[in-house]
């Protein structure tokens, strides 16, 4: 299973990005979909997770700021990003758990800086 997620870039605090994760491979059957960030210096952390049956889990921290989606006919999974501040800039990363196993996509930056 590859993930390929694309989006990150550089914006000013207060706006918006929209993060693009494709999965491809055979055999596909992917249970959870989500992003993951890791800050310089820390740990990764949970984003927002979606999974089969279209259950949203979100960290504290993005809550009423950002938007897990998934179109499942192209398994493709998008974080809408608003209100951003400088302390959502990390490395962002998708992951994708197909028959028990979890995948990870390369990661895109996101940085938030006026």
């Amino acid at each position: 299973v590859q993930l390929q997620a694309s989006g990150g870039g550089l914006v000013l605090p207060g706006e918006s990005l929209r993060l693009s994760c494709a999965a491809s491979g055979s055999m596909l059957n992917i249970n959870t979909m989500g992003w993951y960030r890791q800050a310089p210096g820390k740990k990764r952390e949970l984003v927002a997770i979606i999974t089969s049956g279209a259950s949203t889990n979100y960290a504290d921290s993005v809550k009423g700021r950002f938007t897990i989606s998934r179109v499942y006919a192209k398994n493709t999974v998008y974080l809408q990003m608003n209100s951003l501040k400088p302390e959502d800039t990390a490395v962002y990363y998708c992951n994708a758990e197909v028959w028990g196993i979890e995948y990870w996509g390369k990661g895109t930056q996101v940085t938030v800086s006026s």
